[in-house]
């Protein structure tokens, strides 16, 4: 008998998707659009699904579509963004879950593992009710593996074996969603009857059915994520502080060189500008190893972004690899620096920029992750909120994403770096004083 996985439409493969399912639904940034499986799932009106998903999109023809219409009742996310109506009104269950242990949940329940030890989350809201351990002096939670009944899969390429390959940052958390899963979907770009053996990224013992989709152009951004104006300085007693692109230079400096280098969401994106010739080779969790300058509206490759979904070129040594790969080296303790945003950072380093007072979800992506890491870790941020509030704070108030954390603290109006359990003041930005920064500045810092 001859194999082909390949089914003439969508509607076909999700015909036996039930009320209910549990939902695995691959994808980074714009990588999480799916124009034939989402529309058909759609369209038969299939409701009650738990969907295990990184971030719910924003976009037509991805999970926030399915959300919109009220055929979720759970979602297990480690961005909920956009679904805080739909929690606060008890319509949707959640379970926020760090993006390294996410994927690693996954990949436990593809591998008949029940479940792992890890560092990442204790100290934090994550490991409230987990059984806590303790190995070689370090504190370990407990986290269970995660199964699917079924797992949507976006590739670049599928044959009719099931064989997949995928392109640039596509890899993501695919493999692992397929390996978790009962009936494993592949939406592709390109159908053809046999990929080359070393073309193949997945094999097709993971895949049961297989869909094309039609090929989509990515528009260039209007604006970065988040919106803010990077070459803008904010202005403190009348003075202007360093811009946000001035920031990331900054944290540049302070790497050494030849270090690697993971650069979570919001200005520490902006990094990878300023590290060319100097051997330090940049990581993004959605998985590129040698992130260069950012790409422009004229040069993009819409299959190459970092984690905050903006297009990067590429340095020489680059490569590309799975959600699962860049948490092993996050984990593993490969990585010498990482640079991260905050909401608040306190006297004692902790760290908290995943959720204000208020949220009924959050953000956590891989910053818990990070922070729980070895390397050493460089918080960037304003030196107060928009509205003249506290950063830089005495105790943090809002959750914590890691405890004791922080090593140096990169605002646009100073260096913060944390030796012996006190923040001491390393630089200032021009026309400013030690004293104008410690009066601005609930955190006290030696100086």
């Amino acid at each position: 008998m001859t194999v082909d996985k390949v089914y003439a439409s969508a509607a076909d493969a999700v015909a036996d998707i039930p009320a209910g399912a549990r939902l695995g639904v691959g994808g980074f940034g714009h990588s999480r659009t799916y124009q034939a499986l989402i529309p058909a799932l759609f369209d038969r009106g299939v409701k009650d699904l738990r969907v295990v998903v990184n971030s719910l999109g924003g976009n037509p023809n991805s999970v926030w579509t399915l959300l919109e219409a009220h055929r979720i009742s759970h979602i297990t996310v480690s961005i909920s963004q956009g679904a805080d109506e739909y929690i606060r009104s008890g319509e949707v269950g959640i379970e926020l879950v760090p993006q390294g242990t996410l994927v690693e949940r996954l990949r436990a329940a593809g591998a008949g593992i029940a479940g792992f030890y890890t560092r990442t989350g204790y100290g934090t809201k994550v490991a409230a009710g987990k059984d806590v351990r303790w190995f070689d002096g370090e504190a370990y939670i407990f986290e269970r593996a995660l199964p699917l009944d079924f797992a949507f899969i976006r590739a670049h390429r599928a044959d009719r074996y099931g064989n997949v390959s995928f392109r640039g940052v596509g890899r993501n958390l695919n493999p692992s969603m397929a390996k978790a899963a009962g009936v494993v979907i592949v939406e592709a770009t390109e159908v053809v009857d046999a990929l080359e053996p070393e073309q193949v990224d997945l094999p097709g013992v993971f895949v049961h059915r297989v869909v094309q989709r039609a090929p989509e152009i990515v528009p260039f951004p209007a604006k970065r994520r988040g919106g803010a104006d990077i070459d803008k300085a904010a202005v403190y007693n009348g003075k202007p502080g360093w811009t946000r692109r001035r920031m990331a230079q900054v944290c540049a400096e302070i790497i050494p060189d030849s270090s690697y280098v993971n650069l979570g969401l919001g200005i520490p994106t902006l990094v990878s500008n300023f590290t060319a010739g100097r051997g330090i080779v940049t990581q993004a969790e959605n998985g590129i190893l040698g992130m260069g300058e950012d790409a422009t509206a004229d040069d993009y490759d819409q299959d190459v972004y970092n984690a905050a979904s903006f297009y990067v070129h590429l340095g020489d040594g680059a490569s590309f690899f799975d959600t699962l790969t860049s948490f092993e080296m996050i984990r593993g303790g490969k990585l010498d620096y990482t640079v991260l945003g905050g909401l608040q950072v306190d006297a004692e380093g902790n760290l908290a920029n995943w959720a204000t007072a208020n949220r009924a979800g959050g953000t956590i992506g891989g910053a818990m992750d990070l922070a729980a890491g070895d390397a050493t870790l460089i918080v960037t941020m304003p030196h107060l909120t928009n509205d003249g509030g506290q950063k830089l704070v005495s105790r943090c108030s809002f959750p914590l994403t890691g405890v004791a954390c922080v090593d140096v603290v990169v605002t646009d109006l100073c260096v913060l770096r944390r030796e012996a359990g006190r923040f001491r003041l390393e630089r200032v930005a021009p026309g400013f004083e030690a004293a104008e920064i410690a009066e601005l500045t609930e955190l006290a810092f030696d100086h």
